[in-house]
């Protein structure tokens, strides 16, 4: 560490900015953090693996001064006021030059404005998704950077080096323009929403048919070991074993099925209207932990509705291998449908996102980290500039192999009243959009009814009103 100076700097000590910062120290870097709380910079220091270089202060200024130049800093601060907080503290502190990094979950609308405000002042800004959790930030999380790439040509060598590795590829790349690295993890997120909610529909299919946690655990442990295999389904078939510690109970017994959110899963479904994309997958993940919290009227509604519906009617293991290709296809939908989102809004918003690239940063490290991502590789490699994986011909046969069972299941779901929203909506989005016609003819015609909303036809250009016989 040359003249006592630091190469990287941390603003915010909480669990992700300190696991971060360590995971960054053990890969040789000379590390400084700061954070208004004392306790958590003694707490840094006291983590630091032996041998290397990590410093907490109390002062912002003091960082700020001990980082070489071009200095290189991130914040991991709760998104919105507090990181123009921040930003405004910095600039009477950084120069011309300098790189500032939000590694928060920022929408990219902040990040868009704050990329714009620092450029005039000579000053980088990038915003950088992070997914792993504490355990991935600490041992190799997934990065995703966008923004500044003169910006990112610093701090490249620092991220690769902290980032998850896949057959020794870190999981990392430079994801596009503006606020790329923020929309990137936004849609991450939403498809996280959606694949988790298809998760918690197949629990509850398999929980209708009698399985028990243990059964469960085997299930969901076997599906791991195949083509389902994913960070998701891997802690599942933990999550059935886990003992409470305050009863007998398993502790998924005994946890409330009031759901939170941290509203990056909205964030998702509202920014692909604007678009437009349909993510009708993740709408309905949204959607279905909004009526998680309506647990007493659920309670009432229970009481007036309770009937008995339809029993499953196929064996125990039959339909176990239905409810695994409901799952595989509701999955291969969620990311279809987060992917057509990327691919739009990159044409859309001038981010040049290149899809290939997220698909790669996505397979090691992050929460949606799943063996499915390999055969997305394969399809933007076979067909670049791709609009949607389900046009390619590998995923096609994927898709074909599984929408018999996937359809038992839905139809079995909606006999026994079992609520399956994503699974039915993965299906829907499905059959439109392999549908070389659609019923919305007839919408048209009734918008041109009501509002003289003109119409075109199928026999000749053009756009034509019709005034209607009433």
């Amino acid at each position: 560490m040359s003249n006592n100076l630091f190469d990287f700097g941390m603003i915010g000590l909480g669990v992700m900015g300190r696991n971060l910062l360590l995971n960054t120290a053990d890969h040789g870097f000379s590390v400084i953090g700061f954070d208004k709380d004392p306790a958590k910079t003694v707490a840094l220091e006291a983590a630091a693996t032996e041998g290397t270089t990590v410093k907490g202060v109390p002062d912002l200024a003091q960082m700020v001064q001990q980082l070489q130049r071009p200095r290189k800093l991130m914040m991991l601060v709760p998104a919105g006021k507090p990181v123009d907080d921040v930003i405004e503290s910095l600039l009477p502190l950084v120069e011309k030059g300098d790189v500032i990094i939000d590694g928060g979950n920022s929408h990219y609308t902040d990040t868009l404005r704050r990329v714009k405000y620092l450029r005039d002042k000579e000053i980088h800004f990038m915003g950088v998704g992070v997914s792993g959790g504490e355990q991935g930030a600490r041992t190799g999380p997934s990065i995703m950077p966008g923004g500044d790439l003169e910006a990112y040509a610093h701090v490249k060598p620092l991220l690769e080096a902290i980032a998850a590795k896949v057959n020794g590829e870190p999981c990392v790349a430079y994801l596009g323009k503006e606020g790329a690295g923020h929309y990137v993890k936004m849609v991450h997120n939403g498809i996280e929403y959606a694949i988790m909610q298809l998760i918690s529909e197949s629990y509850t299919l398999l929980k209708h048919a009698g399985l028990n946690n243990d059964q469960l655990h085997e299930t969901f442990k076997a599906w791991n070991e195949g083509v389902l295999q994913s960070f998701l389904v891997e802690i599942t078939a933990d999550i059935f074993l886990q003992d409470d510690d305050k009863t007998s109970a398993r502790l998924l017994d005994v946890i409330s099925d009031k759901a939170g959110s941290k509203g990056t899963g909205k964030w998702t479904s509202q920014d692909s209207m604007e678009l437009p994309v349909a993510v009708s997958v993740i709408d309905s993940a949204v959607a279905m932990r909004t009526v998680s919290g309506y647990k007493e009227e659920r309670i009432q509604a229970a009481a007036l509705y309770n009937e008995a519906g339809a029993p499953i009617n196929v064996s125990t293991d039959e339909w176990i291998k239905q409810v695994h290709d409901a799952l595989y296809f509701g999955t291969i939908l969620s990311y279809a449908q987060g992917l057509a989102m990327l691919f739009q809004a990159s044409k859309e918003l001038a981010m040049d996102i290149p899809l290939p690239d997220a698909v790669s940063v996505w397979r090691g490290g992050c929460i949606i980290r799943s063996t499915l991502l390999a055969t997305f590789t394969h399809a933007y490699k076979n067909t670049p500039g791709l609009s949607n994986i389900l046009l390619d011909s590998g995923v096609a046969e994927i898709i074909k192999s599984v929408e018999s069972n996937t359809r038992a299941v839905a139809a079995q779901a909606a006999l026994s009243g079992i609520p399956a929203a994503a699974l039915m909506s993965s299906l829907a989005y499905f059959d439109a959009y392999r549908s070389e016609r659609m019923a919305t003819n007839l919408i048209q015609a009734q918008r041109d009814y009501f509002g003289a909303h003109t119409y075109q036809r199928i026999d000749i250009p053009g756009t034509f009103h019709t005034e209607w016989n009433h």
